[in-house]
């Protein structure tokens, strides 16, 4: 179903991180934006998709009153909006947003750390814009920072804090399939499993609040109305996601899931876990029962290698790029 392109070599290999990899399509230039997070610097690599023309670009974690800052990338993504595109970088002291092919930084924000060390670590993590003006930005005490980001230019404002998870906040996504109809437009996820469902608007409404089994949700995803989420079981979940009805459950993967990623037009799921496995499902939504299917349609494995990142290059699943701990370099997958 599936067949190996050619590489893309990256300036750093990436490092553990859960979704590791960020892809941006602009069809207008035929190009094609990959993020990786290695300690404290992104590499980003713009890739035309004739495959080539190649070039790289590093950016570093920053810090105020700090020429070079060791604070540590937790993840980098991208982050569209109907009027603008941004590249988002989350650390151990604070949230940088780029313009998307990362030249210029358009907003920083500082994380509140505390004067003397606790146990508690300080980070930001789990990125995603949501609707027409909103970037939610998930930090270590298990709130969601949310912006409220003008059509151009650096006015950025913190519009509220979203204060529901108890513990660390993993992962975030907003409906991706592009329906006015689905009432819940995020959904969050954290270190104990716990779920929550939001929907949007000046003000953020909890819809639904789905416990966890304490264990770590790595990678979540809305599409259609339906969470999709990743567990350190390697188990996937499939919820509604107003009612938080359980629609499946599948051992996907013999060890931790590290990312998901769905095409949202062909209904693909793409998981990869550290078991060197990356798989392709796909979601089916029966109509009369409101049920999503679940079923297996690839697996690739990427010998010795312990993915953290994987992510559909288009919106129908076409092609996906994978990254490993510790490689330099983004492996490429197309439909044959």
């Amino acid at each position: 179903m599936y067949h190996k392109e050619k590489s893309i070599q990256t300036k750093n290999s990436a490092s553990a991180l859960y979704n590791n990899l960020s892809v941006l399509r602009i069809a207008p230039r035929s190009l094609t934006y990959f993020t990786v997070v290695h300690a404290n610097t992104v590499s980003i690599v713009s890739a035309s998709w004739d495959g080539l023309n190649y070039s790289h670009r590093q950016l570093q974690s920053k810090e105020p009153n700090v020429a070079t800052s060791t604070s540590l990338i937790m993840q980098a993504a991208w982050c569209v909006l109907p009027s603008r595109d941004l590249l988002v970088l989350t650390s151990q002291k604070g949230i940088q947003m780029y313009e998307s092919d990362g030249s210029i930084m358009v907003y920083w924000h500082a994380l509140d750390t505390p004067e003397t060390p606790t146990a508690q670590a300080v980070f930001a993590r789990g990125i995603a814009s949501v609707r027409e003006n909103y970037i939610c930005v998930g930090v270590s005490s298990g709130g969601i920072l949310v912006f409220d980001i003008p059509s151009k230019g650096g006015n950025i404002t913190l519009s509220e804090v979203l204060e529901e998870h108890k513990e660390s906040v993993t992962d975030m996504a907003s409906e991706c399939s592009g329906s006015q109809e689905c009432i819940a437009d995020m959904v969050s996820a954290d270190d104990a499993g716990t779920l929550c469902v939001w929907k949007s608007g000046e003000e953020f409404q909890l819809l639904n609040k789905i416990t966890g089994f304490d264990m770590s949700c790595s990678s979540v995803k809305l599409w259609k109305g339906t969470v999709v989420a990743g567990y350190g079981t390697g188990q996937i979940r499939l919820y509604e996601a107003v009612t938080g009805i359980l629609h499946a459950e599948v051992n996907a993967h013999a060890r931790w899931i590290y990312s998901l990623d769905i095409a949202p037009f062909s209904g693909l799921l793409l998981s990869a876990a550290e078991d060197s496995f990356v798989r392709v499902w796909h979601l089916s939504l029966t109509p009369e029962s409101n049920c999503v299917e679940i079923s297996h349609m690839y697996n690739e494995c990427v010998t010795d290698t312990q993915i953290c990142g994987a992510k559909f290059c288009d919106g129908d699943g076409y092609a996906f790029a994978v990254t490993g701990y510790d490689l330099n370099e983004i492996i490429r997958y197309t439909q044959t």
